[in-house]
């Protein structure tokens, strides 16, 4: 089991960060003491946010020493460790880095204000520490923290698996609709499909509407983007089924089992693929060579 040492009291991101970190990709059982006392140092096995040494080969990050001049906090030292050290690929190291790390480095050295009432990664992990009076009490608060931390940093990762898990069916599906000269990006099965679709190239893409199951087996339509991010679309489904239900949408699509579009155009739910299908040919929104 993992032995984790960081100083106790308040604390911040990016020690929180860190352990979770270490508790995701290293040891799910880390066990970890707060204290700023150095014979606990001593005897731990990976040493974070205190101590004043910054060797990654002895699990030592620290970054407060006037010897490290460098740009990362505890966070970034153990994430870089992680890769270096094989517990994550360089991809999700990256990912990691873009969508939370740098941000935590950033903020806890002094080179970004986070913003009032901005429920960002900083922002979240203080809250934690508000309410306590003791030691323990911090101590309590933070395990709390690092598991919101672990929980969040495994998201991301399921986040990035997800999308390369769905890059090859959305880039069949890609090539399908150019071969059968269609509009329509027929998914068999859901998938995160949006990052992988502007990776290959989508803004360029004849493609205007995505065709895919939801979880709860109806079919949805959903009008793409210009750009991953934006909420345009390409092509807005019409007018005249926007925010309808049930049988009044029916009557304005003429397909029996449509049951919802979106006041703003962007997605419409339907029983069957077939409905789905049909809607868009009797709207005028569907063209293709073939079915």
């Amino acid at each position: 089991m993992l032995r984790v040492v960081t100083h106790n009291g308040p604390f911040h991101a990016d020690d929180v960060l860190a352990f979770g970190l270490l508790r995701a990709f290293v040891d799910a059982d880390a066990t970890v003491v707060r204290s700023r006392s150095p014979e606990d140092w001593a005897a731990g096995d990976i040493v974070i946010d205190v101590g004043g040494t910054y060797a990654p080969e002895q699990g030592r990050f620290d970054h407060h020493q006037a010897s490290y001049q460098g740009p990362l906090s505890s966070a970034g030292m153990v994430v870089r460790w992680l890769e270096h050290e094989g517990h994550i690929t360089a991809d999700l190291c990256d990912t990691l880095k873009k969508q939370v790390v740098d941000y935590v480095d950033d903020v806890d050295n002094g080179r970004l204000q986070p913003a009032t009432g901005v429920p960002c990664f900083a922002n979240q992990v203080q809250a934690f520490n508000h309410g306590n009076d003791t030691l323990d009490d911090f101590d309590a608060a933070f395990f709390q923290a690092a598991v919101f931390a672990e929980r969040y940093v495994r998201g991301i990762e399921q986040g990035l698996r997800a999308i390369q898990a769905a890059h090859s069916k959305v880039e069949a599906a890609m090539q399908a609709a150019v071969a059968s000269d269609s509009n329509v990006l027929a998914l068999a099965t859901y998938c995160k499909w949006k990052p992988a679709y502007f990776e290959l190239g989508g803004a360029d893409h004849p493609t205007e509407y995505a065709l895919y199951p939801g979880m709860d087996g109806k079919w949805h339509v959903v009008a793409i983007p210009p750009a991953l991010g934006d909420f345009a679309q390409k092509r807005s489904l019409p007018e005249e089924w926007a925010g309808l239900t049930g049988s009044s949408l029916e009557k304005a699509t003429g397909v029996s089992g449509a049951k919802f579009c979106h006041k703003n155009r962007f997605i419409a739910v339907f029983i069957t693929r077939e409905g789905a299908l049909e809607a868009l040919e009797n709207s005028g929104r569907r063209w293709r060579k073939k079915v």
